[in-house]
């Protein structure tokens, strides 16, 4: 298996000290990275014929290392690799591991390997000297040199643009997101991706700084997101009681705090009460569509809050239409119960399935008032409601994209009646 290897120069190595470790160990042919930066390229020499044999030797020698780094991660993504070899010096693997934190995901394996620079006439001499992480200033960790960085990054695909619902009364800021504007460079991920998993290769750095720009632009603090814990199934989670480990809908009074819900294909459901103040966000795939969690949002808001349910507005972000989603015959007949025209073919082997119907018809069966449920966002599409796998310019899809899909989220929160202006550059990591 091809892999890429990672000399640090910066931290002691040189190719020639580096030469018969990578050579001698290495899959065939690796992919080479000489990570050097601006200021270290010119002291250790760029003599590299002892690695002609390699099958590409790429040059890292950007300003910082947090560009460095994100330039090999996106040539390695590009080349469709994951396993990552690191020769460095102990110094070095105390930095690069912070900086692997945050630019790479569990979908990467590296492997680092000491390099002896006793015996090498060019690694001879004192240590360079620079910032712990390389940063462009001295008192600039890696978290905040790598945050810095990204917000220089220029957009991608395009502006940030949200869907809002004309049913959601101004007291309240709320949107559904789209893919572009952001900085995520993976084709499947680009550009808006809003969420990390270990399983994809887009990094909980990125992935912040994709939150950070679309809360700029919808007018937020990305600080106070939250996104549902997706479990595929019914349960609401009422903030300011102890929190389940896992719940696909969110419901609050407070003011502040940001309701976010996910989707990919399955739908982010916004609900809003104008007369009680009170907000929910529910995640709806088929599995949950079928054990009700609209269902379920709506009676939390009535129970928990004294709602009355002909107050609600709801409001369907994008999904998978039925012209693209199709479930094993036995799964997609228990639509047919929903409403018959959930499934239009259901003689077929796979039927297809209109989850966003069965939401409507079971949002309307827990009381919500038929012209209060607004899922028709995008009327100037040829489609009247839009389906994420048939409009790849606009939406992620994990039909369409695979297992290294992106993310959108419908979001919402409750305005302050004297809310400011979120705060626009501050670096935090937390998700």
């Amino acid at each position: 298996m091809t892999e890429a290897v990672l000399l640090d120069l910066i931290h002691g190595c040189c190719p020639a000290c580096t030469a018969p470790s990578l050579l001698g160990e290495s899959a065939p042919d690796p992919h080479v990275f000489l990570l050097c930066g601006t200021r270290f390229r010119d002291r250790k020499g760029f003599e590299v014929s002892c690695l002609s044999s390699c099958r590409s030797v790429h040059v890292l020698d950007s300003g910082s290392t947090a560009e460095c780094l994100f330039r090999f991660k996106v040539t390695v993504d590009q080349l469709d690799l994951s396993s990552v070899r690191v020769l460095t010096s102990p110094q070095g693997q105390q930095v690069l591991l912070r900086y692997q934190q945050l630019l790479f995901t569990a979908v990467y394996t590296f492997d680092y390997q000491m390099v002896d620079t006793h015996t090498c006439p060019s690694c001879t001499g004192p240590a360079p000297t620079h910032s712990p992480g390389g940063g462009e200033s001295e008192d600039e960790d890696e978290e905040e040199e790598v945050c810095r960085f990204l917000q220089r990054l220029p957009a991608l695909r395009g502006d940030v643009t949200v869907l809002r619902s004309s049913l959601i009364p101004e007291c309240f800021g709320h949107g559904f997101s789209t893919r572009g504007g952001g900085v995520s460079s993976i084709q499947t991920l680009s550009s808006l991706n809003l969420f990390s998993s270990r399983r994809r290769r887009d990094p909980e750095a990125v992935v912040m700084e994709n939150r950070r720009r679309l809360a700029l632009h919808a007018g937020f603090n990305h600080q106070e997101l939250r996104l549902v814990k997706v479990n595929h199934a019914s349960d609401v989670w009422v903030l300011g009681k102890a929190e389940p480990q896992s719940y696909d809908a969110m419901v609050t009074n407070q003011t502040g705090v940001v309701l976010g819900a996910p989707g990919a294909d399955c739908m982010p459901i916004l609900f809003a009460d104008p007369v009680s103040k009170v907000i929910a966000a529910a995640h709806a795939g088929w599995k949950g569509t079928l054990l009700g969690v609209a269902m379920a949002t709506v009676e939390t808001m009535v129970k928990e809050f004294g709602c009355c349910k002909s107050d609600i507005v709801v409001a369907v972000g994008p999904s998978v239409g039925a012209c693209c989603f199709t479930l094993e015959r036995d799964q997609a007949l228990n639509f047919s119960h929903i409403h018959p025209d959930c499934v239009p073919d259901p003689e077929s082997a796979r039927p297809h399935v209109n989850i966003r119907l069965a939401n409507r018809v079971l949002l309307q069966r827990a009381g919500v008032l038929s012209e209060h449920i607004h899922d028709d966002l995008m009327t100037e599409q040829p489609c009247v409601t839009p389906c994420t796998s048939c409009l790849p310019e606009h939406f992620f899809s994990h039909r369409r994209d695979g297992p290294n899909f992106g993310t959108q989220v419908g979001f919402l929160w409750i305005k302050d009646t004297e809310e400011r202006a979120p705060p626009s550059n501050r670096c935090q990591l937390n998700s």
